[in-house]
């Protein structure tokens, strides 16, 4: 958490706002997120104007108009809102970015696992991984059958697997499988052309629906200008252990897969 569906809203939901504007100034409150915020972060940003704003899997890109990228990672807690300069401080407001329209914003985290830079697109790879984005048509299913050949992994262990499928992790790993009625545990190697069809058709329209919906909010997850997601109410598996199966009412399963609790129908997925 946050996930594909997650970034995805944030960026839809900041980009009308901010594409254009300049940054006018960066405070840089607390350096110790995922591999520390450089001493050059504020000035590399400060009067840079936002050009676009972009995703790649997990990770919002800002393109800026020097050809530089300011990247964001959100990691476990984190929250990237836009909101006006005289807003209340927060604890954990981490990183503050003012813009030349007296709007802010703020990056906020309490654990401090996200990650912020400003990066050359050469390095952009390096950063987020080179997995495939499960909404691209690159991600197919003969491109999936092609990634799980002689692959001992559990398939949500490759569905999750950043440098194979890009944005999806523990939440939607768990939904996708459930509607493609596949078992998380089953080895990659053993799936068949039409498992990864229906996986790819899966993944596509439970990410789509979670956009739609806002995301999952769970725990802080919350969009660019603050607002909860809806979609953990449309959850079919993930959380559910003793609920009944939405679909054959047969009790939700959970075990453990690769360290992550991962629930599924053991009726519905073979």
């Amino acid at each position: 958490m946050p996930e594909l569906p997650e970034i995805e809203t944030v960026r839809r939901s900041l980009a009308p706002a901010i594409v254009g504007r300049r940054v006018v100034a960066v405070r840089v409150q607390e350096r110790r997120l995922r591999g520390g915020v450089a001493a050059s972060f504020a000035t590399a940003l400060a009067g840079r104007r936002i050009a676009e704003v972009t995703r790649r899997g997990k990770y919002l890109l800002a393109p800026l108009d020097d050809g530089r990228l300011w990247l964001v990672h959100l990691g476990m807690t984190g929250q990237l809102t836009l909101a006006p300069r005289d807003r209340p401080a927060r604890r954990h407001d981490h990183i503050v970015v003012e813009l030349d329209d007296g709007f802010v914003i703020t990056y906020n985290d309490p654990r401090r696992f996200g990650r912020m830079a400003v990066i050359a697109p050469s390095r952009l790879v390096a950063e987020t991984g080179e997995g495939v984005d499960p909404l691209d048509d690159a991600f197919s299913p003969a491109a999936l059958f092609a990634l799980t050949r002689a692959r001992r992994t559990p398939i949500k262990a490759l569905l999750m697997d950043q440098r194979r499928v890009a944005g999806v992790g523990n939440i939607y790993a768990n939904e996708i499988l459930f509607r493609a009625g596949v078992r998380p545990g089953r080895r990659a190697a053993r799936l068949a052309r039409d498992d990864c069809q229906r996986i790819v058709a899966a993944s596509r329209a439970v990410l789509m629906e979670a956009i739609r919906r806002g995301g999952s909010s769970i725990s802080d997850y919350r969009d660019g200008l603050g607002r909860e997601g809806w979609f953990q109410l449309d959850h079919c598996v993930y959380d559910r252990a003793g609920r009944p199966c939405p679909t054959c009412r047969t009790p939700i399963r959970t075990r453990v897969v690769v360290g992550r609790s991962t629930f599924y129908c053991p009726r519905c997925q073979k």
